[in-house]
C-alpha cells in the first residue's frame, strides 16, 4: 500500500503544483492585460474617430488683431493695431479722442461709433473749417487723398446704409450685384469702406463718391 501511494501521489503533486502554477500565471497575465488597458484609455488610444474637436472660433477672432488708420481732428492721428472686432469708438478712444477743431456735427451724422472695424480701414475726421469750406465750393472736395462726402444739399445724396437695391442701382456702374453687396455689408462708418471691405472695386467707388453718404 505505500508503495502505491507513493506511486500515485507524485502525479497528483505535480498536478497540483502545474494547476498553482497556471493560476498564478493567469493572474499576472490578468493584471499585464489590465495594466495595457489603463495605459492606453489614459493616452487616449480608444477615444472615438468621430470624435468632433470644438473650436472657439470667437475666442481665436477676439485674439487676433487688425490695423486701422486715423486721420485729420483728433488728438493723436495715426496708424493702430486693435484686436479684432473693435469698434469706431475704440479708435476714437485709443488716439485720445477728438481735437478741438473737429466738427462735433459732422462727426455726429457721418461716423457710427458703434460700426465694426475692419483690417486696413481708414477713418478720417474733418475740422469746422474743411467742412465750411466744402460747403462753399458746392458739395464735395478732396482733402489730403481721402474724398469728403459734405454736400451742401444732402438731400441729393443716396445713404448707402438706408437706401433700397433700386436707389442703388440708379448710381453709375452699380448693378444688381454690387448694390445687394453694399446692402449685405451695411453699416459703413465711411465711404471708403465700400473699397477697404472690397464691396466695390476702386473705379467704381470714384464714380458714384460724390453721389452718395453714410448719413
Amino acid at each position: 500500500m505505500e508503495e502505491l501511494k507513493k506511486k500515485y501521489s507524485s502525479p497528483i503533486n505535480l498536478l497540483t503544483s502545474l494547476s498553482s502554477q497556471k493560476f498564478v500565471a493567469f493572474m499576472l497575465l490578468g493584471l499585464i492585460l489590465i495594466g495595457i488597458g489603463v495605459f492606453l484609455f489614459k493616452s487616449g488610444v480608444f477615444e472615438s474617430q468621430n470624435s468632433i474637436e470644438i473650436i472657439n472660433t470667437d475666442q481665436d477672432q477676439k485674439n487676433e488683431e487688425i490695423t486701422v488708420e486715423i486721420a485729420g481732428s483728433v488728438e493723436k492721428p495715426g496708424v493702430y493695431k486693435l484686436p479684432n472686432l473693435s469698434r469706431v469708438d475704440d479708435l476714437l478712444v485709443a488716439c485720445g479722442g477728438l481735437s478741438g477743431d473737429a466738427d462735433r456735427e459732422w462727426v455726429t451724422k457721418n461716423i457710427n461709433r458703434a460700426s465694426k472695424l475692419s483690417d486696413g480701414q481708414k477713418i478720417y475726421i474733418y475740422s469746422q473749417s474743411e467742412v465750411e469750406s466744402a460747403k462753399k465750393n458746392g458739395g464735395s472736395q478732396e482733402i489730403k487723398g481721402v474724398s469728403s462726402s459734405v454736400l451742401a444739399n444732402d438731400s441729393e445724396l443716396i445713404n448707402i446704409n438706408t437706401a433700397s437695391q433700386e436707389e442703388l442701382e440708379s448710381l453709375v456702374g452699380i448693378g444688381p450685384v454690387y448694390a445687394q453687396k453694399i446692402i449685405e455689408g451695411r453699416n459703413y462708418s465711411s465711404l471708403e469702406e465700400l473699397v477697404n471691405r472690397k464691396i466695390i472695386p476702386q473705379k467704381t467707388f470714384d464714380k458714384i463718391k460724390n453721389e452718395i453718404s453714410v448719413y
